[in-house]
């Protein structure tokens, strides 16, 4: 079993340091900037936020990092440590003129194009590095926008706030990659501070801070990749939002967050489809799994917070329909080691699971989920320690 302890401060100046000197040699100049942003793991609040409703993510540890400098022909130029011969360039104001990015490129170049409607955009080369796994739930597509973003915002004069950098990535994501995501992921990026969940209204965008430090309990949160990238993912996550869009309007309401758990049995005769109503009972019963979390680690009561992780998982499962058998699995063999709860995180058909445990049963919780898989022959999950850690950050100039 692959076992990834996260990033020490320490590390994360080496990491700049390295991209920093990777971007001067295929250059031949020091960078302009650099930008990190890291990763995210939602404790609670899946497929909530277009629904206009509640979220409670935290950044981990594990980063992407933008190198960015200056260019005067008015191009974006992206290269990326990860895929070497996967280069290109786009022009920023004739966007017609160049072919549409494709793969990760999409990603730099849908923030750029995005960022000109906040005012003009200079040109720039861009040089990626990261260590979030990627296709395993963590926003690793998120945390590149939002690093690419503050790094082409400061070097273009533009004066954004984290909201309206978000934004930024999301439109990228929604109209140039194509992907009808929410802004949970870039608002975590953006936002997140150390030991703290961001508690994201995704209606109003207004945030609060939410003391989240499990050591201090003593717990600990694992994200258990297990390594499943399932097809289905893309298309299953349109659908399920096409879903929720179709319930709202039959039921008259602006977005599924206007349905009141009191209101449920209510909502499922009037739309008399059981599968917009599964839809729409995940949706209500998750926004208030997510106001009890916050409730109970405003209280200091971490711990209790296990069962409605799991409950989240099962409501995912059953009806919402976004796991799968490794998910599943991973849970099950979790439970089966005494974990305090454990759920699915990202769009599900695939990816990781999240699991919260007293700090004592780590080790179990790892062995146990590696015998579940080479049971059932499976290849090994990866595991890595979910630190709550701290959002977008600007490297120091060298």
């Amino acid at each position: 079993m692959h076992d990834t302890r996260g990033a020490e401060p320490a590390v994360i100046a080496e990491r700049e340091l390295d991209v920093r000197q990777a971007f001067e040699r295929l250059h031949g100049r020091k960078p302009d900037t650099v930008w990190s942003a890291p990763g995210r793991a939602n404790l609670i609040g899946e497929h909530t936020d277009y629904n206009e409703g509640f979220v409670l993510p935290f950044a981990i540890e594990q980063r992407v990092f933008v190198a960015a400098g200056r260019r005067s022909d008015g191009r974006v130029h992206a290269h990326s440590l990860q895929a070497p011969t996967d280069v290109g360039s786009w022009l920023i104001d004739d966007p017609e003129s160049s072919d549409p990015a494709t793969g990760w490129l999409a990603y730099p170049f849908g923030v750029a194009w995005a960022l000109r409607r906040y005012g003009a955009v200079t040109g720039v080369d861009l040089l990626v590095d990261g260590d979030i796994p990627l296709g395993a739930g963590l926003a690793s597509s998120a945390a590149l926008e939002c690093a690419v973003a503050s790094a082409i915002s400061e070097l273009s004069g533009l004066d954004l706030s984290g909201v309206e950098l978000g934004l930024v990535g999301q439109v990228a994501e929604n109209e140039y990659v194509g992907v009808p995501t929410g802004v949970m992921d870039q608002l975590a990026a953006l936002l997140c501070k150390s030991d703290h969940a961001l508690f994201l209204d995704t209606r109003r965008l207004e945030t609060r801070q939410i003391p989240f430090h499990p050591a201090a309990s003593r717990c600990v949160l694992l994200v258990i990749d297990t390594k499943s990238r399932h097809a289905l993912a893309s298309s299953g996550y349109a659908s399920r939002r096409r879903d929720c869009e179709l319930a709202a309007q039959r039921l008259g309401v602006p977005a599924l967050r206007d349905v009141e758990p009191s209101d449920l049995e209510s909502a499922e005769v009037a739309l008399q489809d059981e599968r917009l109503s599964s839809r729409m009972r995940h949706v209500v019963t998750e926004n208030a799994r997510v106001l009890e979390c916050v409730q109970l680690l405003e209280s200091g009561r971490l711990r209790d917070i296990g069962p409605i992780l799991t409950a989240s998982h099962v409501s995912l499962r059953d009806d919402y329909e976004v796991s799968c058998r490794e998910l599943d699995l991973t849970v099950d063999a979790c439970d089966q080691a005494g974990a305090l709860g454990a759920r699915m995180v990202g769009g599900g058909f695939g990816g990781s699971v999240l699991v919260l445990a007293d700090a004592d049963t780590e080790e179990d919780i790892r062995s146990t989920a590696s015998a579940f898989f080479a049971s059932h022959g499976l290849p090994a999950p990866s595991v890595m320690r979910a630190v709550p850690s701290a959002g977008v950050l600007r490297a120091d100039p060298a």
